[in-house]
């Protein structure tokens, strides 16, 4: 069900003031940015080993990330796990007695579906679930 740890979310204020600590201090390659205006994020991808870490930057002071930071200052946000065929992990997480946040998946960062599993699910880990469609062609 489970094919790896796709990536870590981190919530920061700022791509521009977080970024240096990972490429510089770490010197993990940064994979690229890009915003998703549906999530009012910009995010920037960092290779760490077979795992990526995702620095989320909110755009709009509604944004959940922006709602993230001030309640619970920057850091880690999200755990997303790797699935294949989503809407079948969705259907199997609710008929586990899993609450969804999401009941149909919706587009992420990098082209991929996500879903959130309530963290109350998880003692209190925001847990997404990815797929990334593979590109044909």
């Amino acid at each position: 069900m489970i094919k790896k740890v796709d990536h870590i979310g981190i919530a920061v204020k700022s791509l521009d003031g977080a970024l240096p600590f990972y490429t510089e201090v770490l010197q993990l390659p940064l994979i690229g940015i890009e915003e998703v205006e549906s999530q009012k994020v910009k995010v920037a991808f960092i290779k760490a080993g077979e795992t990526k870490l995702e620095l989320l930057e909110p755009t709009s002071a509604d944004s959940p990330i922006a709602k993230f930071i001030e309640k619970r200052g920057e850091g880690i946000h999200h755990l997303a796990l790797g699935v294949e065929s989503i809407e079948e992990r969705i259907r199997e997480m609710s008929e586990k007695g899993i609450r969804m946040i999401d009941e149909h998946p919706r587009p992420g960062a990098g082209g991929a579906e996500i879903a959130f599993m309530h963290p109350k699910a998880a003692s209190g880990v925001l847990v997404e679930l990815c797929e990334k469609k593979v590109k044909k062609g």
